[in-house]
């Protein structure tokens, strides 16, 4: 089962790389054009609130309740029941969120102040700043209706996972990142404020990723046409899974907002520091920590319902070696580099060496909490596979309660970078409680062999850190962009061929990612 799994996670992680790369030279885009600029704090925060959402309806929390019923209906009842399923389960999913992006919408400058309670304080009172409220609560109005198009993307994504199609819902993104390079390119110089050209870029982005994978339904043999089915007793398992996975799946997205809530008092800038090292770590994330979750959920709902426990385990022990060889170096790799990163992706036009130096401290802050994004991702369908989302919402509770005590902790002494540092401080308390739980109800405990499989990966990133600090330090504001970036990537490609080279002298071999003896 892990070649398959690993086969799998290969296509994923392919197709979220490319969807990352564009994502990069998207956000590229926005650096060149708008920098650090205060229009620029307005679109990321316009664009963080649909964003969360969608994490909670089309990826998370609805993806982690939904996938387990569909892979039991699918497995234990008929192919009409199935398709019954997915047609009560879209239409009553789509009317929810139909209506909430009509009430989001109307309500637009209630969620701008809501969330954006220093600039609408400002607003009251007159001054400057309270142009960002305005401009927030108007850019709202067209970024919002994203969330009830991405919700049914979601859908057709998770049943075409079900069925092991892994790569269309994951090249879907792709759509998007391109939707709104276009937008900024082609619709910037007829716009008096370029942040409207981005925020059209991602509602046309939603219409778009929609269209593109109704097609691959319909070959699939599942495009059905929704039906509302709110007491159908398939759509009542989810529901009631699905409410309590709202907080247990989506800590980190529910700490992000609080973050955008708390810089909103501070330095102008300091929300898109904080967008910009975000998306640096969003890279690593989507491409090893998302993509092996994904692919590891349906796989676990399948061994829960065929009752194979030593299989169960043996899948988690094989998500949690992967995430740790790809998440550890990744993490140092962000820490050691993250200034050079910063520089070379993003440093033109209105995006400064200043911006550069300023979103390296948060991302450096981020990096350290990059394990636990990934570990919570990949220890959460160990719950969610079982129908279990009662205990990932009480962990997800007291996290968000610690990361509110951590902000009030951090953020005034350190601004922005305490933001980020009590974001992974929760992550690592929540990855902690979900690996306790588990082992606790004697689901699964890490095998011996992935424990000492975990300690060298560790010390390997750790030499590799120590060899990236001995390499010559370049004046890398003052290099040509195209020297930059043959500087950069051959510091990344050495530090990684080290990083391997120590592993193998460790004793790591590819057959320890094929196979995990549990035990």
């Amino acid at each position: 089962m892990s070649a398959k799994l690993l086969k799998s996670g290969i296509i994923v992680s392919s197709m979220t790389f490319i969807s990352r790369v564009l994502g990069l030279i998207r956000d590229g885009v926005v650096a060149h054009i708008m920098g650090a600029s205060a229009s620029a704090d307005v679109f990321f925060f316009a664009n963080k609130i649909p964003n969360f959402l969608r994490r909670l309806f089309a990826e998370g929390a609805f993806s982690q309740a939904f996938v387990p019923v569909l892979t039991e209906v699918h497995q234990q009842q008929s192919k009409q029941q199935q398709l019954e399923f997915i047609a009560r389960i879209s239409g009553t999913l789509g009317m929810i969120v139909f209506v909430l992006a009509i009430v989001g919408v109307i309500g637009s400058p209630v969620l701008a102040a809501l969330f954006g309670t220093g600039w609408f304080i400002d607003y009251l009172n007159d001054q400057p700043a309270g142009e960002k409220y305005e401009l927030a609560s108007l850019m709202l109005k067209i970024t919002f209706p994203y969330i009830a198009f991405i919700s049914m993307v979601g859908v057709a994504g998770a049943v075409l996972n079900t069925l092991n199609k892994f790569a269309v819902a994951a090249f879907t993104p792709v759509l998007l990142n391109l939707t709104i390079i276009g937008c900024a390119v082609w619709m910037t110089p007829y716009l008096s404020e370029p942040a409207f050209a981005l925020a059209w870029g991602v509602f046309i982005g939603g219409i778009v990723q929609l269209l593109f994978q109704l097609p691959f339904l319909w070959r699939a043999g599942c495009l059905v046409r929704p039906r509302w089915g709110w007491s159908d007793p398939n759509v009542s398992r989810v529901r009631k899974l699905m409410i309590p996975a709202l907080f247990g799946v989506s800590v980190s997205q529910i700490n992000l907002l609080l973050d955008t809530f708390i810089a909103s008092f501070l330095v102008t800038g300091s929300i898109s520091w904080l967008y910009y090292s975000d998306r640096l770590l969003e890279f690593p994330l989507g491409l090893f920590g998302i993509a092996i979750a994904t692919v590891i959920l349906p796989t676990l709902s399948r061994d829960h319902v065929a009752k194979n426990t030593a299989n169960f385990a043996g899948n988690m022990d094989w998500a949690i070696r992967m995430v740790c060889v790809l998440g550890i170096p990744a993490a140092v790799g962000l820490f050691v580099l993250a200034e050079p990163i910063l520089t070379v992706i993003f440093e033109r036009g209105a995006f400064t060496a200043e911006t550069a130096y300023k979103a390296s401290l948060s991302l450096m802050a981020y990096s350290l909490g990059l394990l636990s994004f990934m570990l919570v991702k990949v220890l959460a369908p160990g719950f969610f596979s079982r129908q279990d989302t009662k205990t990932p919402v009480k962990f997800g509770i007291w996290c968000m309660a610690a990361n509110m005590v951590f902000n009030l902790i951090l953020a005034f002494p350190f601004g922005y970078i305490g933001l980020a540092l009590a974001t992974s401080l929760s992550a690592t308390m929540n990855a902690a409680l979900l690996y306790y739980a588990l082992a606790k109800q004697g689901v699964y405990r890490i095998s011996k062999d992935t424990f000492w499989f975990v300690i060298r990966v560790l010390i390997a990133a750790l030499c590799m850190a120590l060899f990236v600090s001995f390499l010559p330090q370049l004046a890398w504001a003052d290099m040509a962009e195209l020297e930059r970036a043959l500087a950069l990537f051959k510091q990344i490609f050495m530090a990684g061929a080290f990083f391997v080279m120590t592993l193998l002298l460790m004793g790591i071999r590819p057959r320890h990612l094929k196979h995990a003896n549990h035990g």
